[in-house]
């Protein structure tokens, strides 16, 4: 009698906590369905297992979090379908087939997949040509696995539909209220332009300045989710051939005023800032007065503490990120064809265009970027002999007689594009065995050591254009040497225990006063037969090319003429504020209701060349195109 009670009361527990059960029983075939997807798309864009495993055993890259993603992910759609287990089968074999397009993509053009690789999607389709012609067998695989893949999913839609249950309607509104707000809330922390304290906690941590290692670390999925923001580049309202013919134009002479082409050095130096600016403390001697003597002007930095290439993709192209989407880096996402740039001008005027930097080609996607722009060399640490180093980097020094070693070797006049190293961060208390700029204020002696350090840095730096103008007062060939800071260091509390500023970085929006204090770098224009262009106030590195260009005498349709007629009314242009040449500003300008003409149809010739048909390339870019159709 006891044991046919116990067993009813067994039974009884059983039946009423079968649905309970049963519910834990779906979560788990769910969780390992999460798990197993995971598996294999790291296993598909990895090509390893054993990296896979990696991957998800270490407690320093986010395999479980992306796990934990797909859980609700799948818990979501279960539940609006109706379903358990259905959403395996919607988001699996899409990302599945993504993983393969993006291991594929590696193999022959060495990226991953981005997200802005859907603008781009005729080089998708263009892989598979060249997949087939390169590896028949491996595309012959492939397609069987693409028709094995449709007739597999068919019948397992068949087979779901029969066996797997419906979920109840107290299921699913249960599953949508837990899964929904934990997914709003983990894409709300996924901006990596803001740091989140969550996503530091979950290992996330966006790579951006180099994709193979965000992919590597983050995993495939959630570096792409990381890359999602830049894709959406839409066309400006009103972008159409007959807007860009409206674009005003006049045909411009040929050739130069100079009595011969002008060779024209353009260095780019990382993190140059006078740091004088910072006025509660005193540096003795002064680090830059080289710099300061010949001190055309100010750039006005659209980044701070990093994004170098940014900077850079301005000064090149005369384009300018203020029409980009919000943290989109130009050169990891959007140059993937042939782009005008200060490159192809001088290439089309007879100039050898070399760009020259004392690191790796594959930071910042340099050697597919300059490819891309027109140089027809690009001198990377590999391709240069050893430079001494100063500190962390290749000295600043070394790097300018490498210039000059370079330039001597040239018979055609060049245009050389050179970013330093020196001044990289961090700046450190042992960078320098010994400083030669004394600080003399009220910081700690932490952020002390750490000023110091960096104005040691700024002081070899002018030591370097010193030495460079010097060699060239000594040449008979008119040279140009431009010298530009790309934003500010990154100084960390040296900035707030200083008081120049509220922060430890600079803010995006401000009067023009504060963002000229967080965002001027100074900017040199000078020539061996001429001295320094003076007074070109603050411009955005965008005009940097218009400048070049009048300096060496020469007249362009975009750069000069209608770059130039921009100038002349705006020398900032920020994605939250203009500055005309008054100093005047307009702040959120782009969501005003109607927007300068000027600036319309800047951003309009930007789109067109960047991302819509060229119908301007022609005429605003004849050398460019002439170089493109003779197969540069």
């Amino acid at each position: 009698m006891d044991t046919t009670e116990r067993l009813a009361v067994e039974a009884g527990f059983f039946a009423r906590h079968a649905k309970a059960l049963a519910v834990l029983r779906s979560l788990a075939v769910s969780g390992l369905l999460a798990l197993a997807t995971v598996i294999v798309i790291e296993w598909i864009t990895r090509g390893s297992l054993q990296q896979t495993y990696a991957y998800l055993t270490s407690l320093q890259r986010p395999g479980w979090t992306t796990t934990g993603v797909f859980f609700l992910l799948y818990l979501s759609i279960d539940a609006l379908i109706g379903r358990q287990h259905k959403a395996v089968l919607l988001v699996s074999p899409l990302v599945m087939l993504m993983g393969v397009i993006s291991q594929q993509k590696q193999v022959f053009l060495t990226d991953p997949l981005y997200p802005t690789d859907l603008l781009f999607g005729r080089q998708i389709i263009e892989l598979m040509p060249v997949l087939v012609q390169d590896r028949p067998w491996t595309a012959a695989a492939l397609a069987l696995a693409i028709i094995g893949g449709v007739v597999g999913l068919i019948s397992l839609w068949v087979f779901a539909w029969r066996r797997f249950r419906p979920l109840t309607k107290k299921e699913r509104l249960a599953r949508l209220a837990i899964a929904l707000p934990l997914l709003a809330s983990f894409a709300s922390v996924m901006d990596y332009n803001e740091f989140s304290w969550i996503r530091d906690r979950l290992k996330i941590f966006p790579i951006i300045w180099d994709q193979a290692e965000n992919y590597r670390h983050n995993g495939f999925v959630m570096a792409f989710a990381i890359n999602l923001p830049m894709a959406n580049v839409q066309a400006p309202s009103g972008y159409m051939v007959d807007a860009i013919d409206k674009i005003p134009s006049k045909p411009l002479p040929a050739g130069t005023t100079h009595r011969s082409k002008p060779d024209v050095i353009v260095v780019m130096s990382e993190s140059l800032w006078d740091p004088t600016r910072i006025k509660s403390v005193k540096l003795s001697p002064d680090p830059m007065p080289v710099i300061r003597e010949s001190q055309s002007g100010n750039v006005f930095s659209p980044e701070f503490g990093g994004l170098t290439a940014n900077v850079e993709f301005e000064a090149l192209t005369g384009f300018s990120n203020a029409f980009l989407p919000t943290g989109s880096i130009p050169y990891q996402q959007y140059v993937r064809k042939p782009i005008p740039s200060l490159a192809t001008f001088f290439r089309a005027e007879g100039y050898t265009a070399r760009a020259i930097h004392p690191f790796s080609g594959w930071f910042w996607n340099r050697t597919s970027v300059y490819k891309a722009f027109g140089f027809e060399t690009f001198k990377d640490v590999d391709k240069m002999p050893p430079l001494a180093k100063r500190g962390n980097f290749t000295s600043d020094e070394a790097l300018t007689k490498e210039i000059i070693r370079q330039a001597d070797m040239q018979e055609d006049p060049f245009f050389f594009f050179t970013v330093t190293l020196q001044g990289h961060g961090p700046y450190d208390d042992g960078r320098y065995k010994k400083t030669g700029v004394t600080i003399d204020g009220k910081l700690d002696a932490r952020d002390n050591r750490m000023l110091a350090s960096y104005a040691e840095g700024v002081k070899e730096a002018d030591k370097s254009l010193k030495m460079l103008m010097d060699w060239a007062r000594e040449r008979d060939r008119e040279t140009i040497i431009v010298v530009f800071g790309d934003h500010l260091p990154p100084l960390n509390t040296v900035y707030k225990n200083s008081g120049y500023m509220p922060g430890i970085t600079a803010t995006r929006k401000g009067t023009p006063e504060q963002m000229k204090d967080q965002h001027e770098t100074p900017l040199v224009i000078w020539s061996n037969k001429t001295g320094a262009e003076k007074d070109l106030g603050t411009i955005s590195p965008a005009f940097l090319s218009y400048h070049i260009l009048k300096e060496a005498g020469y007249e362009h349709p975009y750069y000069t003429g209608f770059l130039g007629a921009v100038h002349d009314k705006l020398r900032v242009i920020d994605r939250y504020m203009l500055i005309d040449a008054k100093g005047e500003a307009t702040a959120d300008w782009a969501r005003k209701k109607t927007i300068d003409p000027l600036v319309r149809d800047f951003r309009f010739l930007q789109h067109d060349i960047m991302f819509g048909k060229q119908y301007g390339l022609e005429r605003f870019f004849e050398s460019h195109a002439d170089l493109m159709s003779a197969g540069y």
